[in-house]
């Protein structure tokens, strides 16, 4: 299939012919949901803990004594209901990763992909070049090519200038070919590839 290729000014300046291995697969929905899961879950750190009442200091002796005082009954201070006891069914650490192998990997993320061309939200860029590291630049770029919402850039490497010149715009992202993701895609409602990053693709591909 082939594809109007645009500068920085909104301007069609070419054609790019797309591989059909990447950019023309079937839109797997349940896989795609999967992949992000496991993304998302091996995020996770898993560090969180609280105390039961057998780990918290004290409680070694009964509170008052057990009749007569017209109060409930207790025998540790360290129970559940009160402040500074211990926490019932107490949250312990623990591994949340999924494992997810590479060709589901590489499937989920051909199919988001391809998903993402067929709903008219990726835009092909000739070259992501900035003169200098400023966000006016970066925000006159988004304007021109009309991106609405959330806009990811994949450039074919990071360099200074788009780092800096997009960190100032809470719905411009910018990433490396190399580390794009299932994630990226289906959070972001615009996907804006340079030619370069989408040889980077079709390369890896193969």
């Amino acid at each position: 299939m082939k594809e109007n290729v645009l500068n920085m000014k909104g301007q069609v300046c070419g054609t790019i012919e797309l591989n059909d291995d990447v950019f023309g697969c079937d839109y797997n929905e349940a896989l795609i949901h999967q992949v992000v899961v496991a993304q998302l879950a091996n995020k996770r750190q898993g560090t969180h803990a609280a105390l039961t009442r057998t780990e918290v200091r004290g409680g070694g002796c009964k509170p008052y004594r057990q009749k007569d005082t017209g109060r409930a009954r207790q025998g540790s201070l360290v129970a559940p209901q009160f402040v500074g006891g211990g926490v019932v069914f107490a949250k312990k650490p623990r591994d949340f990763s999924q494992k997810i192998n590479k060709t589901m990997k590489k499937a989920a993320l051909y199919s988001a992909l391809s998903e993402k061309l067929r709903q008219q939200e990726v835009v092909i860029l000739d070259k992501f070049e900035l003169a200098e590291a400023k966000t006016k630049l970066v925000a006159g770029a988004v304007k021109d090519l009309k991106l609405d919402g959330r806009a990811l850039f994949v450039l074919e490497a990071l360099n200074r200038n788009a780092i800096v010149a997009s960190n100032n715009i809470p719905d411009v992202n910018v990433c490396e070919a190399r580390t794009l993701n299932v994630y990226d895609i289906v959070a972001t409602k615009r996907l804006v590839l340079t030619v370069e990053a989408i040889k980077q693709l079709e390369e890896a591909a193969k």
